[in-house]
């Protein structure tokens, strides 16, 4: 018997990749979190040193010019970035969600142009399934999209859509048959310049302040007929099976922004004295600590083996990936509030990032599925017998 993992090891080139990430993330992304936040303001540096050491986008494959990093390569990117800054971990992960449509049911040619030019860094990628009236219920969008000849005229309201603005690329759902449900909606590729493609205000938000949310307008945008992803009808199959693979992205974020919340709580645990001596001498303390470690860890365990299974297009990736994010979010959002109960009064200031980091673990519970949703997943998936014990 053999394992791609074995005993759950990472592999050496994991680990390698993890400690690059970490070693960029320590020098050009951390120092700059606590601005970012403070500003509402794009990650620019972070922006331009995960470029250069190409990690925006890790998950293109080799033959369309990217570093080719499997999912599990991936996760560990999102996650190192989190754990220093959530707004910037969203870089490689919306660009993977706005282009894993593309590379799941493109044709080759759009591969070609369009993950080619994310790898080169000449745009990002963002994702335009939610709607003012269409969040949960996604089948229930109103976008619509008319055949026109050789073109293809969008009309609609996408929100929610993160780094919206700032991404060149975005693929966009819409209808394309209202008689069809899920089965009438189809996937194009819209790009920024297109013209009629323009942006609401930026959405002021509780956390994550450093990666712009917006509405995106679609007002008689005329695409070509070949930038259409996959066949006409699967766009929905298609948006769905990229949130399989994408909410274990989500969960690396989770279980990043939580270890960077448990690496601080420890370090001023250790540091802050009171009743003379420090605070982690008090056992209560000490298992406030103990648990925020342990479910920091079961969330990361459950989260690479749903790469794992990401990589390998397991059957029931479905399940794992609704998992991972559900767990790892709830762990997230637990984990920060206790590393605010750590620092006591200071954990409540922004002069300290245990704050920012509760705030920005909120979303995590909330896109790419609420975590209501994620559970109705697991039960569907659970009800039909589609679970591997590994």
């Amino acid at each position: 018997m053999s394992s791609e993992y074995p005993l759950f090891a990472l592999s050496e080139e994991h680990q390698a990749v993890r400690e690059a990430v970490r070693a960029v993330c320590d020098a050009k992304v951390a120092p700059f979190a606590a601005d970012v936040d403070e500003h509402a303001r794009y990650p620019e540096e972070a922006a331009a040193a995960l470029l250069a050491a190409d990690f925006h986008a890790p998950h293109v494959p080799e033959e369309y010019g990217g570093a080719g990093a499997d999912a599990l390569a991936t996760v560990l990117v999102i996650e190192e970035v989190a754990r220093a800054c959530a707004s910037s971990s969203l870089i490689p992960a919306v660009n993977k969600l706005g282009s894993l449509p593309v590379q799941i049911a493109g044709s080759e040619e759009l591969k070609k142009h369009y993950l080619g030019k994310l790898a080169a860094g000449e745009g990002g990628f963002s994702y335009c399934l939610s709607e003012p009236d269409a969040g949960s219920d996604a089948v229930g969008m109103k976008t619509r999209a008319v055949r026109d000849g050789d073109h293809w005229v969008l009309n609609g309201v996408k929100r929610w859509i993160t780094n919206a603005g700032v991404s060149e690329y975005y693929t966009v759902m819409a209808v394309t048959d209202p008689e069809k449900r899920s089965r009438g909606i189809s996937a194009f590729v819209v790009e920024k310049s297109d013209e009629g493609v323009s942006f609401g205000a930026p959405e002021k938000k509780l956390g994550i302040k450093g990666s712009p949310t917006r509405e995106v307008y679609l007002d008689n945008v005329r695409i070509p007929a070949d930038r259409m992803i996959g066949a006409e009808g699967t766009g929905f199959e298609t948006a769905m099976k990229t949130l399989d693979h994408t909410r274990v992205t989500i969960a690396a974020q989770a279980v990043g922004i939580a270890q960077g919340a448990l690496d601080y709580a420890l370090g001023y645990a250790q540091e802050r004295k009171q009743f003379g001596k420090p605070i982690a001498d008090f056992q209560g303390l000490q298992f406030l600590l103990a648990d925020m470690g342990m479910k920091i860890e079961a969330a990361r365990q459950l989260t690479y083996a749903a790469a794992g299974k990401s990589e390998r297009g397991d059957a029931d990736l479905t399940f794992f990936g609704a998992a991972a994010k559900c767990f790892a979010s709830d762990v997230a959002m637990e984990v920060t509030t206790n590393a605010v109960q750590v620092l006591g009064g200071y954990g409540y200031t922004r002069d300290y990032p245990v704050e920012r980091m509760m705030r920005d673990a909120k979303i995590t519970q909330i896109y790419e599925g609420t975590n209501q949703v994620q559970r109705i997943v697991m039960a569907r998936q659970l009800l039909a017998g589609v679970q591997s014990q590994l």
